[in-house]
């Protein structure tokens, strides 16, 4: 099996080569706990937890080191900091905030069935010096102000762009196609318009550390090399995150990376996810269609979420809707009822194909229907090749038993009274009562189930 992944950087899909097949390295930006997580920072998550799943799968386990930071410094934590605690000082109140953002979005993950990465940095353990010789936000940057990739200005460290030949490569904008437009008075102090903070003042209210241009703290892109560079080296295999960080968060990342190592990469392979639309519009406050992971998982599994992202190729646009949750809620009680208790032994080849041609999941689900039909025609050994395919994809996380009775839960359904029930037609069926089994099945459906009819017996769910 080859896989093949699509590079934003060449703007091709070309066969996958790691560095070391012994030691496989991801990079993904996580992220800046200043609110809960929103559905469209899931599919990332997502995402990159599929690919995390098929590289291990391919290497092996222990030969797979996937790294996911926390930013836990930013302004806009400082300003949730100070609107939400005004009371207490400033540090401790921005604790307060990223400890509770960042709980809660490890809860809305883990519900999601994504696997921990290898590691997980925060952002404010790598911005001095470390004991442990680790890459830190610091020392880079005095790094490239050394090696004249950087200056000090109007009390801030800024990269210099134009001391980067190809900068802008990956996101196909020239620098000497940027301008300041209506920037330019604030930013007089730039050599270039596109010059990006490394290091900035900050007051004596605001988060800060003690460095060789004063007390302030990092600029954004900054911490990801940093973190990067600390757990996967100067150059690692995959760096990924949704296509809205290409401009300017990744372009810089490479750029600092690079200059401070003197590499030709940073990553030898860049993947980007698609936006998110919900109900075919941009999801947005202003417009009541902002919907948090955690007020998702209220009304729907957490499979449930995770297979409606990826019944959508990774790099396409997708439309978040409730008839898609309505549909991947049937799809997945019907896998469960059919192999919820299967352990199994291998996935199918057609799902790890289309897994391996650059994470084509929505071929991936398909491939599961064909696989499902299978299963039901078929004998044990198919019912173990669908139930290793699922659970390859993280699907299947519960027992059939605790599936059901979460349905059953949210429904307000009495399961006893159902089994009562089915048992009622299932007599009247072996009388030949066919107004009786009708009656039961109209009885039923009234109470929101629906039953289903097999050589095994009869399985019910509930009609969503």
């Amino acid at each position: 099996m080859e896989l093949r992944l699509y590079d934003t950087l060449t703007k091709d899909k070309r066969a996958f080569k790691p560095i070391d097949p012994r030691n496989v390295r991801m990079y993904v930006c996580g992220p800046t706990v200043y609110d809960f997580a929103h559905i469209g920072n899931a599919r990332p998550v997502i995402v990159f937890d599929v690919l995390f799943r098929l590289l291990r799968h391919i290497y092996g386990e222990q030969h797979v080191t996937y790294v996911r930071n926390i930013t836990d410094v930013d302004d806009k934590i400082n300003d949730r900091a100070l609107r939400d605690y005004p009371g207490l000082p400033l540090n401790e109140a921005i604790r307060k905030v990223t400890e509770k953002t960042a709980t809660q979005f490890h809860a809305d993950v883990d519900a999601l069935g994504c696997l921990k990465p290898t590691v997980e940095p925060r952002a404010t353990d790598f911005v001095l010096p470390r004991a442990d010789g680790k890459a830190d936000m610091v020392s880079l940057i005095k790094t490239l102000i050394d090696r004249g990739h950087a200056y000090e200005a109007n009390g801030e460290v800024l990269f210099d762009t134009a001391s980067m030949p190809d900068y802008g490569k990956l996101s196909g904008r020239r620098l000497d196609e940027q301008q300041a437009g209506a920037r330019i008075a604030v930013d007089a102090h730039k050599k270039h318009p596109a010059d990006f903070v490394l290091w900035k003042q900050s007051s004596a209210d605001e988060p800060g550390w003690d460095s060789p241009w004063g007390r302030g703290r990092p600029g954004w892109h900054i911490e990801c090399s940093a973190m990067s560079a600390a757990y996967l080296g100067d150059v690692f295999d995959i760096h990924g995150g949704g296509l809205d960080l290409i401009f300017p968060h990744h372009e810089n990342e490479i750029a600092q990376s690079r200059c401070a190592h003197g590499t030709h990469a940073m990553a030898n392979y860049w993947l980007h996810n698609g936006f998110l639309q919900v109900e075919g519009e941009k999801m947005s406050k202003s417009l009541g269609n902002f919907v948090t992971i955690n007020e998702l998982l209220k009304d729907w599994p957490g499979e449930v979420v995770r297979l409606n992202m990826l019944k959508t190729h990774y790099r396409s646009p997708i439309d978040w809707t409730v008839k898609g949750l309505e549909e991947s809620a049937k799809v997945l009680d019907d896998w469960y009822a059919t192999a919820g208790d299967i352990k199994g032994s291998a996935p199918a080849g057609t799902v790890l194909d289309t897994l391996a041609d650059d994470l084509n999941t929505a071929q991936t689900v398909a491939a599961l229907h064909g696989l499902r039909h299978q299963a039901e025609r078929g004998g044990e050994a198919e019912r173990n090749e669908f139930a290793s395919s699922l659970r390859l994809l993280g699907f299947l996380a519960e027992t059939r038993a605790d599936w059901d009775a979460r349905k059953q839960e949210a429904s307000g359904v009495d399961a006893a009274q159902v089994s009562a029930l089915i048992a009622d037609r299932t007599a009247a069926r072996a009388r030949k009562d066919w107004k009786e089994s009708d009656r039961i099945r109209d009885e039923l459906a009234a109470m929101g189930v629906a039953i289903k009819d097999s050589k095994e017996g009869t399985t019910w769910e509930i009609a969503r």
